[in-house]
């Protein structure tokens, strides 16, 4: 019953961040299309807004753990050696942990 749990998880992240990844992919052209940016300025001050800035930080950290599921899975699968898989796992990690590092500080000095 264990074994059968264990690929639920991953299974359910996948569909749950591609959902929302699918979504938004279809509000934002509509919302464009609506409203039209024209400025840097205009995009500085819609993105800045607490609740587009919350929509993009999710669609990152969607997008993110989508990406580790898929490629952890190819790893799991392809890798071998035991220790080069884990190297590339550990390599993919630092990745997407630097990606989800600088989609941060790029949402937060759109604060200040």
């Amino acid at each position: 019953m264990t074994f059968m749990l264990a690929g639920f998880r991953p299974w359910l992240v996948q569909r749950v961040t591609a959902t929302y990844m699918l979504v938004l992919a279809l509000v934002v052209p509509v919302f464009f299309w609506l409203d039209p940016r024209h400025s840097y300025a205009d995009w500085k001050a819609w993105v800045a807004n607490p609740l587009i800035s919350l929509a993009i930080f999710t669609f990152f950290a969607a997008l993110l753990s989508h990406m580790w599921v898929g490629l952890r899975d190819v790893l799991l699968d392809y890798a071998r050696p035991a220790g080069l898989c884990r190297f590339l796992l550990g390599m993919l990690g630092a990745g997407l942990l630097g990606i989800a590092m600088w989609v941060c500080w790029i949402l937060v000095r759109l604060h200040t």
